[in-house]
């Protein structure tokens, strides 16, 4: 272990003096988890494997070229990133919730040029890291646009109402705009390969029942139908689908799109039906601020889910196809910040993520439909302030405690095992109350033959300080002998480079040695607090505390 990582941990000992020992005492409360290893489940879903962001173009600067890199390694060539404003006017421009490409502009004559410089830029970033594009079709060209002007937004000065510009109107010209995604796709297919592209996931816009889309309904199917016919032509195979729309069901356009899609008449064909390989749709919580603190709502972005997921399995032509939560996140807002986004730096950030993943997967279940993904939108935000209080996975090349739940998500493999514990919120709460009253103190689980994996987490919607959990682990049906175990540990003093920082005075100009003691809080840590473990007989029990918003992982590998 580094000298600097000693230096971190006095440091954080002095800032929070019970975040550096063991928080054994009085004031814990008992939780026992039970888990049967020798009946596994079906395999273990890496839904947690996709990420996004509004701003297209921080894929290649520094930072966030540094942090594909941390994504790509979670799980080669299996984590997919979708972005805005793949098909917006400008020459790499970008800002807050803005980015271009000019990939399309036209002559004086209004003939198509096609540029895809900056889209082959983005794209390549992607795949030197081993990710791959979740291609989102949008948004409008402003020489397309059936508004133009004005066009660009300049976040957070303008008004809600000037952000919507010229990008969110539909094309003058549906043909071209079908020509526009053809070109696009065909050049892909090239630059490489169809079977690289093949893997793609292609759907049209963002949250079309908003604000995003300044047309009717109708023209969104046209537009809709007019891009996958366009994809198809080009790469005959490709993973088609949509809509990523907002608000879970989005009221009555889930159901509508998935007719439209089913049995409808398609705008670009004239015949019966657009292909649908995915269903994609978005689900937010609603965090808010009371009595000085943040409180999270775990119950809104289950709600959503859960509508939506009931909505496509009322159709059971669609129970197989595969479902991407195209945007699954606490709130709606990365590039926002205020009192009631105050999260997002700490470890409730990473406690919430930890305790929905889980979940979503027991809403698919129990709807009897197929999950796939479910993707984060939250990157990083280059050139900003450190710590600046965006919703990201990483601060100025810092990677914050969220993005270690992801490490623990990825070495998590093989078949899940059913967990019991006697701390769990129910579903049936967590969708309708949230965590208000008890803290929801649970685990997921999973065995690859002599490999078995259990991350719990100890979460609460009230961002406030509480006891810590005393969990008794029992984990029977084990192979013989005695395991190896290595526990991993999120809290105030483990994998927490924010109260590292905070420790070192929250500098904004660190020097080399303070980014390196960063780097070093930031990555996943070993626990350092005592555990306690008894193998016999096919049986184990461990023992550890977990504070409250802490989040640990324990691999067991027996011979």
């Amino acid at each position: 272990m580094r000298t600097s990582f000693f230096i971190v941990l006095i440091l954080i000992a002095n800032l929070h003096p019970t975040a550096a020992k063991d928080e054994a005492s009085s004031s814990s409360f008992p939780v026992r988890i039970r888990i049967d290893a020798s009946k596994p489940g079906g395999p273990l879903k890496p839904i947690w494997r996709f990420f996004g962001a509004d701003e297209p173009n921080y894929a290649y600067m520094p930072h966030g070229n540094e942090l594909l890199g941390e994504l790509g390694a979670l799980k080669k060539d299996a984590v997919f990133f979708r972005t805005h404003s793949l098909l917006v006017t400008g020459k790499g421009e970008h800002g807050l919730k803005w980015g271009s490409t000019n990939a399309y502009t036209e002559d004086a004559a209004g003939n198509a040029v096609y540029d895809w410089t900056i889209v082959d830029r983005i794209f390549d970033a992607y795949r030197s890291h081993g990710l791959r594009p979740y291609v989102q079709i949008g948004f409008m060209p402003q020489a397309l646009s059936t508004k133009p002007e004005p066009y660009r937004h300049h976040f957070p000065d303008a008004k809600y109402e000037e952000l919507f510009g010229g990008w969110a109107y539909p094309p003058k010209d549906f043909a071209k705009w079908e020509e526009l995604v053809y070109q696009w796709a065909k050049h892909c297919a090239a630059r490489y390969g169809e079977q690289e592209v093949l893997q793609w996931y292609w759907q049209t816009w963002n949250e079309p029942n908003i604000d995003y889309w300044r047309g009717t309904r109708e023209e969104f199917f046209k537009l809709h139908d007019c891009a996958i016919h366009a994809v198809r032509r080009a790469i005959p195979g490709a993973k088609v689908g949509g809509p990523d729309l907002a608000n879970g069901k989005g009221e009555d356009f889930l159901e509508a799109f998935l007719n439209h899609c089913l049995k409808g008449s398609n705008h670009a064909t004239g015949g019966k039906g657009t292909p649908l390989d995915f269903i994609s749709f978005h689900a937010k919580g609603k965090p808010s601020r009371v009595d000085g603190h943040v409180r999270m709502s775990i119950s809104n972005q289950l709600g959503e889910i859960n509508d939506a997921f009931g909505v496509i399995a009322q159709h059971p032509e669609l129970r197989n196809t595969p479902i991407v939560i195209g945007e699954s996140d606490p709130e709606g807002c990365a590039a926002c910040k205020g009192a009631d986004r105050a999260y997002r730096n700490g470890t409730m950030y990473s406690s919430y993520t930890a305790a929905i993943f889980p979940r979503k997967l027991d809403l698919a279940e129990k709807h009897g439909v197929n999950l796939e993904g479910a993707l984060t939108w939250s990157f990083e935000f280059e050139g900003q302030p450190y710590f600046a209080g965006f919703r990201s996975l990483a601060t100025n090349g810092i990677d914050k405690p969220v993005l270690n739940v992801f490490r623990m998500f990825s070495r998590m493999d093989g078949r899940r095992l059913h967990v019991e514990s006697d701390g769990a919120s129910p579903l049936t709460e967590l969708m309708t109350m949230g965590v208000r009253g008890k803290p929801d103190v649970s685990a997921l689980a999973a065995r690859n033959d002599k490999r078995i994996t259990i991350l719990a987490w100890h979460y609460h919607d009230d961002d406030i300080p509480g006891s810590a959990a005393a969990v008794t682990l029992n984990l029977a049906g084990t192979p013989a002998g005695n395991p190896k175990l290595t526990r991993t540990l999120i809290d105030e003093g483990h994998s927490n480079s924010f109260i590292a920082w905070q420790a070192l005075g929250s500098p904004q100009t660190p020097t080399a040695e303070q980014i390196r003691l960063l780097e070093d809080a930031s990555r996943l840590e070993t626990a350092r607090d005592k555990t306690e473990i008894k193998s016999a007989d096919g049986q184990c029990d461990i023992t550890f505390n977990l504070a409250r918003q802490g989040v640990t992982m324990l691999e067991l590998e027996w011979p």
